[in-house]
This record gives C-alpha cells, structure tokens and sequence, in this order.
C-alpha cells in the first residue's frame, strides 16, 4: 500500500497521504461518489476524476505486481534467477521494460534459433559474433555433421541464433522502439479488390493514406482500424527502416571481415523478421489504447451532458411515438410517470385522419390536464410537432421534441417487459419518450449508453474499459442529483451508491409491501441493508416531505447530529435552519469542527441548508426548429437555422436542424478562434444558431458554421 501510494502520489502529483487515505477508503469499500462528497478531510477535497484515476493506477500496478510474481516464479523454475536478476524486476514499475527483462526466459514454441541451437550451432554464433575469426567456412565446416548437411546451413543456422539474440536485446529494442517514438509512420492502403465495394466508401479518405502516427487523431486511427477489421484496408507502422537497420548494425558489427559480414545478414534479419514486428504490434496496440482513451473520453463526456439534461419535472406528460403508415401511438402519464391511457392515432399520409385524430388529441390532453407533449425526433416528427402546434387546447401546454435514440432498444428489452408485460414495443417506446421528457436521467439509465447514439466508434473501443468508464459516468450522475427512494425504479437506484441489483429490488419490495418511507433511518428495516451498505448510499437517497427535512437533502445522516446542535445554539428547529436565511447567517460553522468534521464538510452543510433537495440539473427551455426547412433539399448555402447539439467528437459536433440529416459544424468551424476541444464551445443539447456552408447531396452531407452566426 506504502509503496503503490508513493507511486501513484508521484504520477498524479499529488499529496501522498492524501493518496493513501483515499486507497484506504476504497478498499474499505467506499464508493467514488461516496468519497467525493462525504469524506473530503481525508482526501483533501479531491474530486470523482482524482479518485478515479488513483483507483485506476492501483489497479494497474497491481496487475503489475501480479505480473511479476509470474516471472519470478517461471525465470526461477528455470534454475536462472540470481539475486541481481531479482532485484531487477522487483524494482521494475514499468510493463514495457518488464517484458523486456523476461524476453529472454520467456518460454519459447520452436524457433529457427531454437532449431538450430539443438543442431550444435551454438559455439559457431558465439564465434561469428567475436568477429575474430579469418577463415569462418573452415571452422564452419567443422560443424557439418549430423543434421547439418554444409556450410551454408552451419552458417545460417548461426545467424538464426544471433538475429534472435539480438531480438532479446533490451538496448537494441529500445533503440528501435525510440525510431518508432521520433519516425513511425502509419500508412493505410485499400486491399485488393475491394476498391469498388459498397462497403468500402465510407473509407475512401483511406485508401491511400499515410501520416506521422505521433499525429494521427484518435478518430482518423479508429476508422482506420475499422477499416482493416472489415478488410477494406491494409495497415502498417513503420519507421526508416534502413536507418534503424543501419544503426542496429553500429552496434553489434566491428571490422569488414567474413565473420562481420556474417553479423550484418543477422542483424538485416533479426530487425525485419523478430524486432520490427514485434515493436510494430507494441506501438499499434499503444496507439489503439491511446485512441481508446480519447474516444471513451469524449463519450463518457457526452453521456454525462445527456445524463444531467434539464428534467421537465413531475408533470402530467403525453408522450407520442411519431409515424405515418403505423400512425403516431400516444400515450398519458401521470405526473409520476405510471401509464394512464395509450391509443394511435393517424393524422399523417396514407391515411391522413387529421380531423378525427385532432379530437382525439384535444380530448385526451383535456380528459388527463396534460401539462406538456414530448414528441419524438424519429420519422415523421417535424410534421407531428406541427400537427400539435397547430391544435387549440383549453389550458397552456408546452410542446417539446426529444431525442428517442436507443428508445426502440429499451422497448424491446427485458426491463420494458418487466415493467409493461401487457403492452407492446410501441407502447412502450412512447412512454419512455415522455418519461425521457420528465427525467432524462432515470429513463436513460434503463438504455445501454452505446445505445444512445453519443458516441465516437464506441464498438471498436476496448469494451471493457468501456463499460467501466460508462458505468462510473452512470453513478456519478445519479448520484451527483440524488434520487427519490419512494418513486425510483429499481434500475436507477441500482446505480445510488452503496446499492446493487440484490438491495435496489429489496428496496422497491419493501416500499410495494409497507408504503413509501417515512425516514432515511427506516431504510434500515430493508433485508440486507447493513451499515456500510446503508452508510454508502443514505446522503444520496431523498425523501421528499419527510418528517426531517434533512432527509430530502444531501446531508449525511451521520452529520445530522451537528445540524441538530447547531439548531439547538440557535434556539430553533431544523426546519427554521432551512427556511431562515438570517438564522443561517448567525452560524459560526468553525465551533462546530470536530475530529472527522472539518471545514469541508460544514461548508457543504450550510449550502445544503440554503436550498435543501436542489436539484443541480439546469431548467428545461422550449425549442423551435425553422418550420420551412423539412428536408436536406430545403437547404441552401448561407441559410441560418436553429439547431440542437446531438453529438460531439473530437473533430467537431452534429447539429439537428430539423430535418432526417444532422449537420456537421467541423471544429475550425465552431468559434472565430483556435479550438482544441469541442467541448469547451459546445454542450449535448445545446441550443445554437448555425449557418449552412455546404450540401452533399449524393453523401447526405451537410455542412455547417457557427462563425459569424448572429
């Protein structure tokens, strides 16, 4: 633990007791979320990303570790580990340097050297690599004998054994390793024969493409990636080779005699056949990870913008599925988000009822007081959003269009059945629509967010790292606004920290089979809700008009106990202490530090006080999209048109303007100044005016700017 803290203190320049104190509370089995916020004396404030990284780097080294013990255990069965070799790699933290240790122990399947070395080959290539030797075919012909037939194959068989020798030569890696580093070039070629396939298109840009690798994009690599996993392009990295070749030679050829000349072939070969493969697969596989990284970056991002989008709130909500041949299927929820009412209607082409489903419409948001209408952005959205714009209801409504990516995969998946087993896909799709409207973050939650349609090549990414990423996105957000333990679904409180699928159902069974909870203390009375368990996720958990009303807010239970002194000095309750700002103004926070309770702490207290249940996710806004502009023949050059934010990446944004297309703003084209990164201009859901620069008709190309756009 000491020596790891120290390690991880160093890479993150961080305070090394801050770093022990976290990896303490992890093992301890604290969660990030918990962490961050309750246990900030011992962290020192660090925050999710800090925890995170430092539950990342201990991972890492101890894999490490475990890596090492392999070896140790394999160099010593060997009969070959010495006290040097030992502490050599007892010393080693780092991966690459460590296989290059073990490459020369490394069990080997039969190599040429190996081959050779059984032929009694070896004593020749300890000869030619002394390069003393004035007349090598007489003292090769030495060893023509057994399965050696002559000279020729004496000589080669020892340079089989040299190129391999110089393969395992950590020095000669590195220097081959540093030509990568300074020189590698990547270069991608369109496979033969597949220059004309349909599928190979979309990777035109490729078919003859090369660039410094130390240059090459997280985005331009996957998509060449990509490419050679469908078979559209051949792929490879490389350095000068003849340079590397040549200084490989300055290190191991001396002289110009036979034995030199011997050296030079085993090093030609030694770098194409063992070295340069090998070195090209560490870098290719280095640069997919580093790819990997920035993409997961970039969506784990985006997930979390989606995730915190503002929430309408609880309101009586009708969601529509939008359709033409199958109609448009409607459904009322109730302010909670239960299922009221669900029926189609077919105001659209072919069957173009658009009176009978204008009544039907009027009637249905009067007969259950709707408040608001999500409309899907799928097929037919544009002309269902002025269906309903154009209908006259007997109170205000307010009308918004919401993105239904990955709805189609929640209605079919075994949740929505669990949650609706008498009704079907489509039923299904429309109420998480409105529920999407409500609260993105507890109707997201039940969506696999490769699913949603925020990523960057999310499936070529390394997916387990993927998930981890995404799931701890997931728990950060849910935990970050808190959730309501009486109405949440036991998919969102699975995320809630401390929680898992087995105490997120106990949870739900206990609240169908007693009511709603009074008191945060009563979630101890739920089967296998322990201390710890209870002590993880209780600040996270609300309780809305509970008898305490720091139930409803993201003070710790085990804090209460302060709160309640501080009322007592101020000779009130708890509730005057959140409802009287100048009650709140007479506390003096530094008599209240304690040994665990610091200023840290106390000062996340009083804000909570200020505005207990806050939910930190921003107001909804209404938009509206150009209502001439319905499809990409619409468009014209020049045109300005409101949009919506739908993705980023790290090339740019995608913008829905209203139509089936979404636009492109490349990042040169979003500020009139240098951008590195998309997400400092722009956010999911961001509301923005954009100017049409080009069309793409053929592509389904749409190209935009937000330079100069009033």
């Amino acid at each position: 633990m000491e020596q790891f803290s120290r390690m991880i203190a160093a890479a993150l320049k961080l305070p090394e007791h801050r770093v022990e104190n976290t990896l303490k509370l992890l093992q301890g089995g604290a969660t990030i979320p918990f962490i961050s916020r309750y246990r900030k004396e011992a962290t020192g404030g660090l925050d999710e990303v800090q925890i995170g990284e430092i539950q990342a780097g201990h991972e890492k080294l101890a894999e490490l570790a475990k890596r090492k013990a392999t070896i140790l255990s394999t160099i010593e069965e060997q009969g070959k580990l010495t006290d040097a070799l030992r502490t050599r790699i007892d010393n080693c933290w780092n991966a690459t340097e460590l296989e290059d240790i073990y490459l020369p122990f490394k069990p080997k399947r039969k190599t040429r050297a190996e081959a050779a070395r059984q032929k009694g080959l070896e004593p020749l290539a300890t000869l030619i690599l002394l390069q003393r030797e004035n007349n090598l075919m007489a003292r090769a012909r030495s060893f023509v004998k057994g399965d050696v037939t002559s000279e020729e194959e004496a000589l080669k068989g020892a340079r089989d054994i040299l190129a391999e020798q110089f393969s395992e030569d950590e020095q000669a890696r590195n220097l081959v390793r540093n030509a990568f580093a300074r020189e590698a070039v990547i270069t991608a070629k369109v496979a033969k024969g597949k220059e004309n396939e349909e599928q190979a298109a979309k990777y035109r840009d490729y078919f003859d493409f090369s660039e410094p690798l130390r240059k090459c994009t997280s985005h331009r690599l996957l998509a060449i990636r990509r490419g050679e996993a469908e078979g559209i392009l051949k792929v490879s990295i490389s350095p000068d080779d003849e340079n590397c070749t040549e200084r490989l030679k300055r290190r191991y050829v001396r002289g110009n005699n036979e034995c030199a000349h011997q050296v030079e072939e085993a090093v030609a070969d030694s770098y194409k056949r063992l070295i340069k493969p090998g070195i090209e697969t560490e870098f290719a596989a280095q640069s997919k990870e580093k790819a990997d990284e920035e993409a997961i970056r970039v969506f784990t991002g985006n997930l979390r913008q989606l995730l915190l989008a503002p929430p309408l709130g609880q309101k009586r909500v009708m969601g529509i599925d939008p359709g033409y041949r199958t109609g448009c299927k409607v459904v009322c929820l109730d302010a909670q988000g239960a299922l009221l009412h669900n029926e189609a209607i077919y105001p659209h082409p072919p069957k173009s009822e658009y009176l009978p489903a204008a009544r039907k419409l009027v009637k249905l948001v009067e007969q259950y007081k709707i408040e608001a209408i999500a409309i899907g952005n799928g097929t037919a959205s544009r002309e269902t959003e002025q269906f309903v714009s154009g209908q006259r209801f007997d109170h205000e409504v307010q009308v918004f269009v919401v993105s239904e990516d990955g709805a189609s995969i929640y209605s079919a998946s075994k949740l929505a059945r669990e949650e609706f087993p008498d009704y079907d896909v489509t039923v299904r799709g429309a109420v998480s629509i409105g529920r999407r409207l409500m609260d993105p973050l507890a109707e997201l939650v039940k969506i696999d967010p490769k699913s949603i349609g925020v990523g960057q090549y999310q499936h070529d990414v390394d997916q387990t790292k993927l998930k981890a990423s995404l799931d701890q996105t997931v728990e950060s957000c849910v935990n970050l606004v808190g959730v309501n333990v009486n109405t949440a679904s036991k998919h969102l409180l699975t995320y809630v920290s401390g929680l898992g699928p087995a105490l997120a159902q106990n949870i739900v069974d206990y609240r169908t089979e007693n009511g709603p909870f009074q008191s945060r203390r009563e979630l101890m009375k739920v089967p296998r809700m322990g201390a710890k368990a209870f002590e993880q996720c209780a600040g996270f958990l609300r309780i809305p008009h509970a008898k305490n009303p720091l139930d409803n807010s993201a003070v710790h239970p085990e804090s209460y106990p302060i709160v309640e002194q501080m009322a007592k000095d101020m000779h009130c309750s708890v509730e005057d202490l959140t409802k009287d700002k100048e009650l709140r103004s007479r506390i003096r926070i530094e008599n209240y530090v304690n040994e665990t309770t610091g200023l840290p702490t106390l000062n996340d207290i009083m804000q909570e006080l200020d505005k207990p249940g806050r939910d930190p996710r921003q107001k909804i806004q209404v938009f509206e999209f150009d209502r001439n502009v319905r499809t990409i023949d619409d468009l014209k050059e020049g045109m300005e048109l409101p949009g919506i934010v739908t993705n980023i990446t790290n090339f740019g944004c995608f913008v829905d303007i209203g139509i089936k297309e979404n636009g492109l703003v490349h990042i040169s084209q979003l500020a009139d100044r240098f951008i590195s990164d998309p997400t400092t201009v722009v956010s999911i859901h961001q509301h923005v005016r954009v100017k049409v620069l080009g069309i793409d008709h053929e592509r389904k190309r749409i190209q935009l700017t937000m330079k100069g756009v009033r």
